[in-house]
C-alpha cells in the first residue's frame, strides 16, 4: 500500500523566480560550490570533483535569473524498486523560498517516471522530509537477497543506506527516512 505524497506534481507548481532543470557537466563546479558548506559542517557527504562529474546526469539544479545555481540534488537508483535522494543542497541566502520543494518535487518526479516506488533518504532536516510524505524508518528496506546484493556495491551512499559501520562517522545523528511513492 502506498503513503500518498505530499509533493505535489511538479506541473502543478507556481511560477518562481527561479527555475529546475537537468544538471550539465558545466554545473559540476557550482555544485561543488554550492555543498562544500554542508560538507564543511559534516551534513553532507563531501565528494571528489571526479564523483560529481560521474553522476552529473543523475543531478537537477535551480538557478536563479541570472543563471547563478542556487540548490542542487541528486537521485540515485539503487535498485529495481528503490533509489536515494543525494546531496540535496540550497544556497543559505535561499533557503525558504521554496527552492529545496522545488529540487524535492523534481526527484521524486522522476523516480516516479523510472517506475521506482519507494525513495531513501538520510538527513538532519526531518522536518522538511516529513512535509514531503517521507518517515522516519529503521533498519534497511529491503530484504536479504536484495541486501547481499547491495553489500557488493563500493558507493558510500549505498553503504550508508545499508548502515555498515564502516560509513558511520558521516551518519552519526542523521535519521533514515523513506517515502512510498
Amino acid at each position: 500500500m502506498s503513503a500518498p505524497t505530499a509533493t505535489p506534481d511538479h506541473q502543478d507548481r507556481p511560477e518562481q523566480p527561479y527555475s529546475v532543470r537537468s544538471a550539465l557537466p558545466r554545473d559540476v563546479r557550482e555544485i561543488r560550490d554550492l555543498v562544500a558548506p554542508y560538507a564543511d559542517e559534516r551534513i553532507l557527504l563531501a565528494k571528489e570533483m571526479v564523483g560529481y562529474y560521474e553522476a552529473v546526469q543523475e543531478f537537477v539544479v535551480a538557478q536563479d535569473a541570472t543563471a547563478a545555481l542556487i540548490g542542487c540534488g541528486a537521485l540515485h537508483v539503487m535498485w529495481s524498486d528503490l533509489a536515494e535522494v543525494r546531496t540535496l543542497a540550497v544556497h543559505p541566502a535561499w533557503r525558504g523560498h521554496g527552492v529545496g520543494h522545488a529540487l524535492l518535487g523534481e526527484l521524486l518526479d522522476r523516480a516516479k517516471a523510472l517506475g521506482l516506488q519507494r525513495v531513501f533518504c538520510l538527513t538532519f532536516e526531518i522536518a522538511f522530509f516529513t512535509r514531503h510524505g517521507f518517515r522516519a524508518i529503521a533498519g534497511t528496506p529491503v530484504d536479504t537477497d536484495v541486501y547481499a546484493e547491495l553489500l557488493r556495491s563500493h558507493d558510500d551512499g549505498v553503504a550508508e543506506f545499508l548502515d555498515l559501520a564502516r560509513v558511520k562517522p558521516n551518519t552519526l545523528g542523521n535519521t533514515r527516512m523513506l517515502i512510498e511513492l
